[in-house]
């Protein structure tokens, strides 16, 4: 993509461009786990980091509550900003059906920081890394592209379109402190951050990337590629690593495989790992979990603290909550987090779109830019705006 902005037609024949109607879910997740879809406000779990985050769920519950005992929402990328979590008034696991047919929007994209800039920052973190006695091993660093539509976007119609992968997991989520206009986050994840079903506790890690191809031998190549790729395989040793670290004290019976495997998504191949452990203590909670986890080394990087400071350091665009979590908690402890990638901010007209790489040792940082761009596939597409280049 050059430095100037693009501006071009959305052909979109399935999104509703329309806002939202007022009965529509102010939460939605479809996943693999367990699909929900909650409507309205009873109460919000008052706002912290993530450090605290399972003291305040455990605190949430200890009362009686009428309504569903369970929190739906979101923890922001930054474990020290607050998260945006509420018990909602209605909950089914039957979701809306997709919204319908709607006319094309024209708009105006814009790549903040523009492409040039984000190479350099990737060098930098990779001069970082190369240097003698280096102790940051590996930081993902993220960019964004910025579209105006000429009608706002509605939420669940985005979803609806990111959806039609089988291969992700939709979220709706709406975000605090918006202003007069509600925002929201959407986007269609691969990746499972942790999920607790009474003493079992299941994550599915990926890191390691390539854009897939629409011809099968060119696909094949690139999965291949992938599988034999050391940079990659470096880059996903770091978040396997950190994540049984993370559940070693609380979990007996890790169970990780040595090697990684495919996980394909309609525009992305992936390295992924499935993680199995039983818990010591039952009463531990998927929030004590996520709090334990989040961020990995797949958004974040290792070590975590000087990852975020190389992060604040050389991103323009904070991050708000993408690379952060979504999902649900209910009062027995159970619930499904997942990595909040693949996502935009939508509010409006205006919708912001968020992709990042992992940087280590081995980067090329033209590669890392391709890779953000292939990552920006999915939600392009979904808008109708597949055909503008991002790099």
């Amino acid at each position: 993509m050059s430095d100037a902005p693009t501006t071009g037609v959305l052909q979109d024949d399935a999104m509703d461009t329309v806002a939202a109607p007022l009965d529509a879910p102010q939460f939605l997740l479809r996943a693999p786990r367990r699909s929900l879809a909650a409507q309205g406000c009873r109460a919000r779990l008052p706002a912290g980091t993530t450090a605290t985050f399972a003291e305040r769920v455990a605190r949430f519950f200890a009362g009686a509550r009428p309504g569903p005992a369970l929190l739906v929402g979101a923890l922001p990328f930054d474990p020290d900003a607050d998260d945006a979590l509420f018990q909602p008034d209605t909950l089914t696991d039957t979701l809306p059906a997709a919204p319908g047919v709607a006319p094309a929007t024209v708009a105006d994209l814009r790549a903040e920081p523009s492409p040039a800039a984000y190479v350099q920052a990737v060098a930098d973190a990779v001069t970082v890394l190369r240097s003698p006695g280096a102790t940051l091993h590996k930081v993902v660093l993220a960019r964004s592209l910025r579209v105006t539509s000429l009608q706002p976007v509605a939420p669940t119609a985005l979803a609806a379109r990111l959806g039609q992968d089988p291969n992700v997991a939709t979220y709706v989520v709406p975000l605090p402190d918006a202003g007069a206009e509600p925002a929201w986050l959407v986007g269609a994840t691969p990746e499972l951050l942790v999920s607790r079903r009474g003493p079992l506790v299941y994550s599915h890690p990926l890191a390691g990337s390539a854009r897939r191809c629409a011809d099968p031998a060119e696909d094949a190549r690139a999965a291949d590629a992938l599988l034999a790729s050391t940079k990659d395989h470096d880059e996903h040793r770091h978040v396997v690593e950190a994540i049984v670290a993370a559940l070693a004290p609380v979990c007996e019976h890790v169970e990780a495989a040595a090697r990684p495997s495919l996980h394909a998504t309609a525009s992305m191949w992936h390295l992924g790992t499935r993680i199995q452990a039983r818990l010591k203590d039952p009463s531990t909670t998927v929030a004590a979990l996520v709090a334990r986890l989040h961020p990995t080394p797949a958004v974040c990087g290792t070590p975590q603290r000087l990852a975020l400071d190389t992060i604040r350091s050389l991103e323009p665009v904070p991050r708000g909550f993408y690379a952060g979590a979504v999902g649900w908690t209910d009062a027995q402890g159970d619930g499904d987090w997942y990595v909040a990638i693949r996502c935009a901010r939508v509010q409006g007209k205006q919708v912001r779109l968020y992709a990042g790489a992992g940087v280590v040792a081995g980067s090329d940082p033209a590669a890392e830019l391709a890779e953000t761009a292939a990552k920006f596939t999915a939600l392009l597409t979904a808008l109708g705006a597949s055909d503008v280049p991002t790099t």
